[in-house]
């Protein structure tokens, strides 16, 4: 069996390790011109579904590697306000393990044929059930299985489902890191909580590693090249919706907004890198009507991209991977069943995850401010 992946995400690569344990001939498809053309390295809270899932797919060997760089999930969940006195409560907390995108992207890369500069253009079925990848360049590529793993402007979804489309929700985010020095003790009890201000809400999560991932890695697994990356501030400003965003940088227009707030607000943001903050969209896909099993499916955000207020993205990513490594290879079932099967348990589970991360949207969205 051979799988191409569209997309170099966290699900596709999961996938593509889970099947390549599995002897099944895996590749992967990055319409981005190299791995680290853009920045993707902020933490990420993993729930027990999402790392059974991780671990699933990983070599055994790279298990303790995987628990070296990560962290615990802790918070109280207060609503703070600017000054950090509290001033309510968003319910009880989430218990997980923390990781950093990035360092996990680069573990997952590891070993996997990955093609960059291949942006998927369509796909035709072929007369003998294959499917074949056409790309903006390069030669098109013949699979059993074509795995649209490519986001939310899945160019596999557009050709496979293409009444199911991406929803903006009107909410915008900035987002940056910060190194975690001394300086930011005091923040302790914000990680994890809301800090309410005038017509916008900054949440705080810190990111410590049980070991540095490159000594890590160099000690558990020496096959691995990790980065180099220190404990840091994740921290994320969601401004109300529609809000405009106007001419300033990412980083000056959070800065433009915290005026009087407490001074070690305003230097966790004023000492984070400039180059790693980005105005990003909140935008949500919801899996609609399903299509007939076939040589295509879908995966992650391709199909059911949620809002990270729910903090279930990349949970269900990986879900995704490991069900579907596991309804390839496991049991004597034909092909297009396990495909269906896949995409049964999927949608059921990808829906409620899009519902659960909408219906928790509200608690952290400000209103907006009076014209």
């Amino acid at each position: 069996m051979r799988v191409a992946i569209a997309g170099a995400g966290l699900g596709g690569l999961c996938l593509a390790q889970g099947l390549r344990q599995a002897g099944i001939e895996a590749e992967v498809h990055e319409r981005d011109p190299a791995i680290t053309a853009r920045f993707q390295g902020y933490r990420l809270v993993l729930s027990q579904t999402g790392l059974t899932a991780l671990r699933g797919c990983l070599p055994r060997r790279w298990h303790a590697l995987l628990e070296a760089i990560s962290g615990d999930a802790y918070g109280e969940r207060l609503v703070l306000d600017p000054r950090l006195n509290k001033i309510g409560e968003l319910g009880p907390g989430r218990s997980g393990t923390v990781i950093d995108r990035h360092v996990l992207r680069h573990l997952l890369l590891t070993g996997l044929t990955v093609r960059t500069g291949a942006a998927l253009t369509g796909y035709a079925v072929l007369a003998d059930g294959r499917v074949e990848a056409r790309f903006a360049h390069g030669d098109p590529v013949a699979a059993d299985l074509l795995v649209g793993a490519d986001g939310v402007g899945s160019a596999v979804r557009a050709v496979l489902a293409p009444r199911t489309t991406p929803t903006d929700t009107g909410v915008r985010f900035v987002i940056g890191r910060t190194p975690l020095t001394g300086q930011f003790a005091g923040l302790s009890r914000a990680f994890g909580s809301k800090i309410a201000g005038d017509g916008v809400s900054l949440l705080l999560g810190a990111m410590r590693f049980r070991t540095p991932p490159k000594r890590a890695a160099e000690e558990l697994a020496p096959e691995v090249v990790l980065p180099d990356v220190g404990d840091y501030v994740r921290w994320a400003m969601i401004l109300p919706p529609d809000g405009p965003a106007g001419t300033l940088s990412p980083r000056e227009s959070v800065l433009s907004r915290i005026e009087g707030w407490h001074p070690d607000l305003r230097a966790l943001v004023e000492q984070s890198d400039p180059d790693n903050s980005t105005l990003l969209s909140i935008r949500v896909v919801e899996p609609g009507e399903r299509w007939a099993p076939g040589p295509v499916t879908l995966l992650g955000d391709a199909i059911h991209a949620t809002s990270p207020t729910g903090g279930n993205g990349a949970n269900t990513a990986l879900r995704d991977a490991d069900l579907l490594r596991r309804c390839l290879t496991e049991g004597r079932r034909d092909f297009l069943g396990a495909v269906g099967d896949y995409e049964r348990q999927m949608f059921e589970y990808g829906a409620e995850a899009v519902r659960h991360s909408l219906d928790a949207l509200p608690a952290y969205v400000p209103r907006a401010e009076p014209a």
